[in-house]
């Protein structure tokens, strides 16, 4: 194979349009451009991402990673492994919680997480529960009591 035997394939190369030459030849007048405006002009139209002066998509969202979350829900939260010192058969709310000093600060309704090991049965009333905290507390021997979220 030589250089000159190299050329496309049939039908591979298409001649351009040839514009504003004619209504009869399809593409007359404003050459498909339309009318007047910013876009039938020559140079380029508009930047990408332009939104005419609105404040563009790429700026209304944030900078970074992580979206925050407008309305999130905020807990009080405390691990089995605390709830392990308390007597057995104790009713555990977040009221009880602050009064003995496990927790404290009221960050809203209580969740209780699963981390640590439990051997005490209690009666643990809070808004909610991981699975592994409902778990531990139920082969504890003690029972999980969900609370409407004030």
């Amino acid at each position: 194979m030589r250089l000159e035997d190299a050329h496309p394939q049939p039908g591979s190369k298409k001649r351009g349009r040839r514009v504003g030459r004619g209504i009869a030849a399809g593409q007359g007048a404003s050459c498909g451009f339309g009318m007047r405006g910013q876009k039938s002009r020559s140079g380029s139209g508009t930047r990408p991402g332009f939104e005419g002066g609105q404040i563009p998509l790429y700026r209304r969202l944030p900078k970074l990673k992580h979206f925050t979350v407008i309305n999130r829900e905020q807990y009080t939260t405390i691990n089995v492994s605390k709830l392990a010192s308390l007597p057995a058969n104790t009713e555990v709310t977040l009221g009880s919680l602050l009064e003995l000093g496990l927790l404290t600060s009221d960050d809203g309704p209580l969740k209780v997480l699963g981390d640590g090991e439990l051997n005490v049965s209690l009666k643990v009333q809070a808004a909610a529960f991981t699975k592994s905290a409902r778990a531990k507390i139920e082969a504890a021997g003690g029972s999980c009591e969900a609370l409407e979220a004030e």
